[in-house]
C-alpha cells in the first residue's frame, strides 16, 4: 500500500468510525440552516471612509491636526487617516478610542465619567491593552443598531475630538452620540 493510500483509507476509518458511534449511541447529525445562523450588520468600507474624512475635514476646519480611526463592531480597523503634522501619539489614541467606543456601545467621555464617579468599576479601563477612556469616541449607531466606533485623537481637548467624530457620524447618517458643542 503506498503512503497516501494509507492516509486515505485511515481517514475514512476514523469517519466510518465517527458516524458508527453516533448511530448507536442514537445521536442524529445536526444540520444547520442558513436561516438558524445570526446575522449582523457589517459597516460598509465606503461609509467607513467617509466618516473618517469628514471628521478629519471638520477637524482641519477648526485648526486641529488629528488621526482619525473608524473599526467595525469587533474593534477591527476599517479606515484610518492621519493629517498632515499630526502627532504620533494621534494613531494610537483615535485607534483605541474607536475601539474603546465600539466595545462598550457609547461615547468614551461617558464611560470615562462613570470610571471617575465609580470605583467599583475602575477595573474596567484594565480590561485589555485596547481600551482607552478619554473623550473622542463615538459608537457608530445605524438604525438602532451599533456597528462600528469612530476615535479623533490630537485636538486640544477630548470634547473638540467628540465634535469631529460626531461631524464624521453625521456625514454618514448615523445617530447623534456627542451632546456638547460643536
Amino acid at each position: 500500500m503506498r503512503k497516501n493510500s494509507r492516509v486515505h483509507f485511515t481517514e475514512t476509518l476514523c469517519i466510518c468510525g465517527l458516524l458508527g458511534a453516533s448511530m448507536l449511541l442514537g445521536v442524529a447529525p445536526t444540520v444547520v440552516e442558513a436561516e438558524d445562523l445570526p446575522r449582523e450588520t457589517v459597516l460598509p468600507l465606503s461609509l467607513a471612509g467617509k466618516a473618517a474624512s469628514a471628521a478629519l475635514d471638520k477637524c482641519a476646519q477648526d485648526g486641529y491636526r488629528v488621526s482619525v480611526a473608524v473599526v467595525d463592531r469587533a474593534g477591527i480597523l476599517r479606515s484610518f487617516m492621519r493629517a498632515d503634522a499630526a502627532g504620533p501619539h494621534t494613531v494610537e489614541s483615535s485607534q483605541k478610542k474607536a475601539y474603546t467606543a465600539a466595545s462598550m456601545r457609547g461615547p468614551t467621555a461617558n464611560v470615562a465619567e462613570l470610571i471617575a464617579k465609580t470605583p467599583a468599576v475602575q477595573g474596567l479601563q484594565y480590561m485589555n491593552d485596547n481600551i482607552l477612556f478619554l473623550a473622542g469616541g463615538l459608537p457608530i449607531d445605524i438604525a438602532g443598531e451599533v456597528v462600528g466606533g469612530i476615535g479623533v485623537g490630537g485636538a486640544p481637548g477630548g470634547h473638540l475630538d467628540a465634535a469631529c467624530a460626531q461631524a464624521g457620524l453625521d456625514s454618514i447618517g448615523a445617530a447623534p452620540k456627542f451632546q456638547g458643542s460643536k
